[in-house]
């Protein structure tokens, strides 16, 4: 893989539950109304669970993900193509974490701090 080796680490705070948090990064139709800057793959599963594959295209760029681990507060996505790492969230009432490690060309922490933004975005307009 070409590319530089990146890491982040980012803790929000956010005006939702644990078990809205959960729903927003497992369920797949929540995933796709909030993540809308990535297009997934049609046929997948409703929720995430171990061994789900998700092909997901920013721009011309594709991102295998597969989801490696899924806890009530945790899910952990091993990626490849685009990104060859890991990205791993987990939340708790009104906070919510992002960490991902990988190789890539594309410059990761701008992606990743475009994420939370969006998800803390449709989160406040969820309360509403």
């Amino acid at each position: 893989m070409l590319g530089t080796f990146q890491q982040s680490s980012l803790r929000i705070e956010v005006d939702a539950s644990e078990e809205t948090l959960a729903k927003s990064l497992t369920q797949v139709k929540e995933l796709q109304n909030w993540l809308w800057f990535e297009r997934f793959s049609v046929g997948i599963a409703e929720t995430l669970t171990p061994g789900t594959k998700l092909t997901g295209r920013i721009g011309l760029v594709t991102i295998q993900h597969e989801v490696e681990l899924a806890e009530p507060n945790r899910i952990r996505f091993v990626l490849s193509q685009g990104i060859d790492g890991f990205h791993e969230w987990a939340w708790g009432d009104g906070w919510v974490q992002s960490r991902i490690e990988g190789i890539s060309l594309l410059p990761m922490n701008l992606g990743q701090t475009a994420t939370l933004l969006s998800l803390k975005q449709y989160l406040n307009g969820r309360s509403t």
